[in-house]
């Protein structure tokens, strides 16, 4: 496997006795899933185990339901260093936000870090990597981890792992064989599809609606941009966040994606004033990690993202100018 430490990785996690794991700011299931996996086998080996990302302050609630062994704790109480620190899904340092200068901290403290991710943009920012850009999903990768382990499936890992690979596969579209397989084996264990689909995607507070109004409402469809293969954009305002969920703000991406007249969608979310996080799409001919690397950001050739600074209208004008001259994919 490329990229990969596997059995240095095996061994640091085997020998454990105290361990942080951290999850990218606004945690997705595939982040929080992979940490609270490693963790909650950790912590069944009687380590000592914290599990936690830079923020938001509180879990995102359609994920909290995978921390059956409550060991999700605030940013704050994270230990300034740790014998082992194991980041998931987490491609570069800035990733952590506040809990960034935890890694160096460790590894001045003579710890060790272990970076287990599938983003092609990782910096290898560890002591110990575990990163395959080929894995569909980094839950992939600590499934893995798990096997080496020799520790066995129950309802409770198979849930933590199978909400990663729903999420980061958009309900198995973008799945080979072997992650199906791996879906199998996760429902042979105990993980419910019907009720991981019904918690990740299928509940949302009437307030989701008016956002996505809103939001849906003031989208530009560009046909000329991307060289012609089209942009469809919008923003989601300070405003409009009012009464919704982090995890539905993130979302939006994935409404404004079926626009059939664009290969390229993005969402321009609101932070604070003159603060933007963005998140790009593509159908599969445009590689939108190439525009959000000009931006200091990162992630998948189909799915990636970045933080931006300026006026709404100065954001997106640098964004059209990133995405001019596409990246064309091979299959593209």
């Amino acid at each position: 496997m490329p990229g990969t430490d596997l059995g240095d990785a095996t061994a640091l996690l085997r020998t454990a006795t105290d361990v942080t794991l951290l999850a990218h700011v606004t945690p997705d299931a595939d982040a929080l899933g992979s940490a609270l996996a490693l963790g909650l086998a950790l912590h069944r080996r009687g380590a000592r185990v914290r599990v936690s990302f830079g923020s938001p302050e509180e879990t995102p609630e359609s994920l909290r339901w995978l921390d059956v062994a409550g060991l999700v704790v605030p940013a704050l109480e994270v230990p300034p260093s740790a014998a082992l620190l194991v980041a998931c899904d987490v491609a570069s340092l800035d990733r952590l936000g506040q809990l960034a200068d935890r890694v160096e901290a460790t590894v001045a403290a003579g710890g060790a870090v272990l970076v287990v991710d599938h983003h092609a943009s990782n910096t290898r920012f560890g002591t110990h990597h575990v990163v395959d850009e080929t894995a569909e999903a980094t839950t992939v990768l600590a499934a893995l981890l798990l096997e080496e382990l020799g520790v066995p499936l129950d309802a409770d890992l198979a849930h933590c792992l199978y909400a990663g690979l729903v999420t980061d596969t958009s309900s198995f579209r973008r799945a080979r064989p072997a992650t199906h397989e791996l879906a199998a084996r996760l429902l042979a264990a105990g993980a419910d599809p019907e009720r991981t689909a019904r918690q990740l995607f299928g509940s949302h507070p009437f307030a989701f609606l008016r956002m996505l109004a809103a939001v849906l409402g003031r989208a530009v469809l560009e046909p000329e941009a991307v060289g012609g293969r089209g942009l469809v954009h919008t923003a989601v305002l300070l405003t409009d966040q009012a009464g919704v969920r982090v995890e539905e703000v993130e979302s939006v991406v994935d409404v404004l994606r079926t626009t059939a007249e664009a290969e390229v969608a993005a969402v321009l979310k609101q932070k604070g004033p003159g603060t933007w996080t963005g998140s790009l799409r593509a159908e599969g001919a445009v590689d939108v990690r190439a525009a959000a690397l000009r931006f200091g950001g990162g992630g998948h050739r189909l799915a990636a993202g970045f933080t931006a600074h300026g006026e709404l209208d100065e954001v997106v004008d640098r964004l059209r100018e990133a995405l001019r001259v596409p990246v064309l994919l091979a299959s593209g």
